[in-house]
């Protein structure tokens, strides 16, 4: 564990960016369109691995609305038409809220993203790599009904939320256990940020993470440490992630990640990392961009390595 805090430490010398992504967030109440907006992207991926061969998935395919009401509400709905690999496409709702803005303050009521993990409040429209670490999908709190509120200044972002604890669509709360969730981003001077997350589920069970940016002319580093912490469990569940990037051309972005995620009580074989390279293109207009990812995946004991080739076409509208 210290390796991961060490790593994470040598990233938070340089730190940047936003507390949350565009997908996350709607237009303000000032600027939100009075008509809803109809949005959206569609992620066509292709995969290569030995054995299998090439197999084609649609990653993504989310459709979502917007708007506002005077003077100082907007709403979002949104909806996944994708599914996981081997299931039948079957709509999903992600986002229903609506949220409340007052100069620096915002409250949210809904279904929404919790503000746990940098990565998993970017949307993957905007993810500079195909697919979130591993620590992220596992260990990070995700969508959830309940309300947040959120202050923001030049200085950073605090966040406050408390939900269910049961996940997306489910609208009952089964146990009565609340989920509390907190982040704390801080903005120094303009290309840096450090961020802290917190969430607490009952008494028994803490999940916290942290976090280290950097966005500096074309260049960017990043990372992220999130831990699992259950009463009478051993060891935690922990992993860790460092991202980095560099713009080549203003159309082709170079990146470059190494993460590595483990379970230590389900044994060896539950310890995943993996190293992952490639290169985004961005074509004319904005709205479409090119992914083009190798993964290298250890896995169990042996470590043993599964390469895996991704091309993926994203479009937005």
């Amino acid at each position: 564990m210290r390796r991961q805090f060490l790593l994470l430490a040598g990233v938070s010398l340089f730190a940047a960016s936003p507390a949350f992504a565009a997908d996350s967030t709607p237009a303000t109440a000032a600027s939100a369109p009075a008509v809803p907006k109809l949005g959206g992207y569609v992620q066509a991926r292709e995969t290569f691995q030995d054995g299998p061969g090439l197999t084609g998935t649609i990653n993504r395919a989310r459709v979502f609305m917007t708007g506002g009401v005077k003077p100082a509400f907007t709403y979002r709905v949104a909806v996944e038409f994708s599914a996981p690999s081997g299931t039948s496409a079957t709509p999903s709702l992600r986002d229903a809220y609506i949220r409340w803005t007052h100069e620096w303050f915002t409250a949210t009521g809904g279904q929404s993203k919790t503000p746990f993990s940098r990565e998993f409040i970017t949307s993957l429209a905007d993810l500079e790599v195909a697919d979130r670490s591993f620590a992220v999908d596992s260990l990070a709190t995700k969508r959830d009904i309940g309300v947040m509120g959120e202050a923001t200044d030049q200085w950073g972002t605090l966040s406050l939320g408390v939900f269910n604890g049961e996940g997306q669509n489910v609208i009952t709360n089964r146990d009565s256990t609340q989920l509390v969730v907190g982040r704390a981003v801080v903005r120094p001077i303009a290309p840096m940020s450090l961020g802290g997350d917190i969430a607490l589920t009952g008494s028994n069970r803490r999940k916290i993470g942290a976090e280290a940016n950097i966005d500096y002319r074309g260049a960017f580093l990043r990372g992220e440490y999130i831990a699992d912490r259950l009463d009478g469990r051993e060891r935690d569940d922990f992993g860790w992630y460092i991202l980095g990037g560099y713009r080549i051309l203003p159309w082709l972005q170079a990146i470059a990640r190494d993460e590595d995620f483990e379970r230590p009580t389900a044994g060896p074989a539950r310890r995943i990392s993996r190293l992952t390279g490639g290169l985004n293109f961005d074509l004319p207009g904005g709205q479409t961009r090119a992914i083009l990812n190798y993964e290298g995946t250890k896995t169990g004991v042996a470590r043993t390595l599964t390469d895996y080739w991704i091309a993926q076409l994203q479009v937005k509208f």
